[in-house]
């Protein structure tokens, strides 16, 4: 598998914000949002191809309780369902990190869903030369609803704007996904921005009822790698 950076650390995001991690990185996504903060997977995809067996023995040995495998997209990862199995098989709790737009028979303890918004699509961004693809594949209603109906779930949604909240209804409305499971977490790579938007988003989740995220690891960290 091509692997963009195995690292522990703090779940930053979530319903498991702050639960020491080890993140297993994979390169390559199907999407190319506007503000990705991961760009040296997606973009620009970066990594070295890695074996399964080493991906474990990297895991295991920082003997940690929780494993995130993110991206990218990492449910088009070759080896992915194998990946996951083996982890969970050794004891760790899963959470994989996806966009919802690829169904896989993966083994997963929380399928982390994050919906890509109209607010991802990059029109201004390479002379917008992905604009086109990205928003016919950025929201599958039907994965999405097979996610929710075989795993334990949450649904947490990048918000730059508080007029993405009708798309965020309408989502809703059309997976019939439980509002008790929704995340919103601000969009931003700089703290100060995540501050900004943090502070107009908290007072929606306290209006309308969903949980609000952090991005611990751009508090603490900002924009670095591997953390």
């Amino acid at each position: 598998m091509r692997i963009a950076e195995i690292f522990y650390s703090l779940q930053g995001e979530g319903i498991l914000a702050g639960v020491p991690s080890v993140f297993v990185r994979t390169s390559g996504c199907n999407l190319r949002c506007k503000w990705c903060d991961t760009p040296y997977t997606s973009w620009r995809p970066e990594g070295d191809e890695i074996p399964i067996s080493q991906i474990v023995k990297s895991v295991a040995r920082f003997g940690a309780a929780h494993v995130v495998v993110t991206g990218g997209e990492p449910m088009i990862a070759p080896e992915i369902v194998s990946l996951t199995r083996i982890l969970h098989d050794s004891g760790q709790h899963v959470t994989i990190e996806t966009a919802g737009t690829i169904m896989a028979p993966v083994t997963a303890d929380l399928m982390s869903i994050s919906p890509k918004l109209a607010n991802s699509t990059p029109f201004d961004r390479e002379d917008g030369r992905w604009a086109t693809q990205h928003d016919r594949l950025r929201y599958r209603p039907d994965v999405l609803q097979r996610l929710m109906a075989g795993y334990e779930y949450q649904m947490k949604f990048v918000v730059a704007d508080p007029d993405d909240l009708a798309e965020i209804d309408a989502i809703l409305h059309e997976t019939g996904a439980s509002r008790s499971r929704i995340v919103l977490m601000p969009e931003g790579t700089r703290a100060e921005v995540v501050r900004e938007r943090g502070l107009w988003l908290a007072e929606i989740c306290k209006r309308t009822g969903f949980r609000y995220s952090p991005r611990l690891h751009i508090d603490l960290w900002g924009e670095q790698r591997g953390v």
